[in-house]
This record gives structure tokens, sequence and C-alpha cells, in this order.
């Protein structure tokens, strides 16, 4: 006991705190708070940094799976590559914002706490402070704009198809000025008509005009890889929703009204799965929807074959329709 008596002063012992040896204890501990303070504080704001380095980078450098959680899907066409790297901008952006905002926010919250005796100063206002973070939100906005439209015209126009896509006629007039086309005006043509509850696809540019004697096909759509596909999207009964996620936006079907999207899927062997995107009815969620990239060699043998089919099952139809004629069971 007299040797940690020695070593630490008395101050440990309470009977020896009193009068000028209490007052000289009490200097003692407070100068080995405050040097200790400051290294207790540092290793806060290590923690802190490194807590909020890690959630940055666990976004930015997410795995495949888990981008796709948080941003919108790619990969089957160059629309919607171009909406994922638009969106990835703007996400990381409000990331680094939202990063300094609330670190700020944390940083005063426990620097300028309470204390005990201690008043905290009253600031009405910084000029200098006030006019920088509104300049660099408004540049921030600037920013955001320029990117966003400096995009827009490779989202909303289509490029011509490559090479060894399918190989299309001259482009043919429309009445619509709102289609998206090409450079050189050849696309493929497909009108997606939704209804209660299924798609169906009819393949031609004719088919904004009359769809009869023209190929189709229900729920599976067959294009032709690195062809540019034009989409005449409508319904024919309530409003209903035209979503492949990785071949870009969403569009409303809408009846009386013509909606038009693009997609130029780049690899033949892909099938890109969706479904209807509004709520349409009590079996809105079989509705669902598939597009099968194939071959252009492989799309028009599939195109011939669904004609063949077509014409041999109107010919079953119209001999049924004589039979039942001349049976008296149909007048």
């Amino acid at each position: 006991m007299q040797g940690k008596a020695r070593q630490d002063g008395g101050c440990a012992d309470p009977g020896n705190r009193s009068g000028a040896r209490g007052a000289a204890c009490d200097r003692s501990v407070g100068r080995i708070r405050a040097a200790l303070r400051p290294e207790t504080a540092s290793i806060r704001r290590r923690a802190v940094a490194a807590l909020l380095l890690a959630t940055i980078g666990s976004l930015v450098f997410a795995s495949g799976a888990f981008a796709d959680f948080l941003t919108p899907e790619s990969g089957g066409s160059p629309n919607a590559d171009q909406i994922d790297s638009l969106y990835k901008i703007v996400l990381y952006i409000a990331i680094v914002v939202f990063v300094v905002v609330e670190g700020a926010l944390f940083y005063s919250i426990w620097r300028f706490r309470a204390k005990k005796g201690a008043v905290a100063a009253q600031i009405h206002g910084n000029t200098r402070l006030e006019i920088s973070w509104t300049v660099g939100a408004a540049l921030i906005l600037v920013a955001l704009a320029a990117v966003t439209f400096s995009k827009l015209s490779s989202i909303q126009d289509p490029p011509n198809s490559g090479k060894d896509g399918l190989q299309l006629a001259d482009g043919v007039l429309t009445a619509s000025t709102d289609m998206p086309s090409p450079p050189n005006g050849k696309k493929l043509t497909i009108c997606v008509t939704g209804r209660q509850y299924i798609w169906r696809y009819t393949y031609g540019a004719e088919c904004q005009r009359n769809a009869f004697g023209l190929v189709y096909s229900y729920e599976e759509m067959v294009v032709p890889a690195n062809t540019t596909v034009v989409l005449d999207i409508q319904a024919t009964d309530v409003i209903h929703s035209w979503w492949i996620p990785k071949l870009g936006g969403k569009f409303d079907a809408v009846p009386g009204y013509r909606n038009y999207t693009w997609f130029k899927a780049p690899k033949a062997g892909e099938t890109y799965v969706g479904q209807c995107a509004e709520l349409c009815g009590r079996n809105h969620a079989d509705m669902t929807a598939r597009v099968r990239v194939v071959t252009p060699q492989e799309y028009e043998a599939w195109v011939d074959q669904q004609r063949s089919d077509i014409a041999d099952a109107d010919r079953e139809v119209q001999q049924l329709r004589e039979q039942l004629t001349r049976d008296g069971d149909l007048n």
C-alpha cells in the first residue's frame, strides 16, 4: 500500500484528498484527462470516417446482383445502358451530398454538444457560408441537368442496325411524327397490344394500319440480334404497361393512344423477361412478357414458319365454317 501511495502521490486514498493535496490531485487528474481527450477524439473521428468510406464503397463497388437491386437493369439494349449510366451518376452525386451533409450534421451534434458549465455562443447567420452552400447546390443542379440532356438523345433516338443484324428494307413512311426512327430509317416495327391478360405482338410496319394477314405471336416476342426494333405500344381494353427491365424504360399501353419505344439487343441466345407493370385487373400478375433474341437467319425462318402455321390454321377455320354452314349450325 505504501508503494502504491508513493506512485500515485496518495491521490488514490480518499482520506488524503483534502486541502492543498486534494487540489493538486484534481489538477493532476485534469491534466491526464486533457492529455487523453485528443487521442479519444481522434479515434472516434477515424471510426466515423472508416464507417462512411465502407458505406460508400459498398454502394460504388457493389456486386452485379446488388447493383441491379439499387439501380436499373441493363445489358440488353443501348438505351437501357444509358438509363442505367445516368441513374448511377445521379445516385453517386446524391451519395456524396448525403454523406457531406449528414457528416457535418453528426459532427456538429457531437462537437458542439451541451456541456456542464459551458454557454453556447449565439451566432445569427453567416453570409459567406450561406452564399457558398447556395452556389454549391446550384452548381450541382446545373451539372445534373447538363449530364441528363447530354444522355437524352442516346436514350430516345435509336441507332442504325448493326452490320450483322437483319437486312431491312428502306424505311416505311408513317403518319406518326413522334415514332422513333434510326438515321437511315431502317427498322423492324412490332406492334405491342395489351389485352386482359396477355400481350400480342404483330410484326411489320403495316401493323400500325392493318394487322390482318401479318405474322403475330402471343406472350413471347422473337427479334433478330443487333437489329433496331421499334415498338408501337397500345391497348384494347384498359391501361397496361410494357416493361422489360433489361431493354429500357417502361411505357404505358393506353386504349386509343400510341406510345413508342425501341431497343437493340446485341446478342442472340438471350431471353429477357418482364411483365405488365400497371394494375390491369384480377389476373394482372399472370400478364408476363418475354423477348427472345435469335440470329437474323433464325428470325427469318421463324417468320416463315409462323406465316405457314397461321395460313394452315386459317384454312382449317374456313373449312370448319363451311362445314357448319352446310349442316345449318351456322348462318
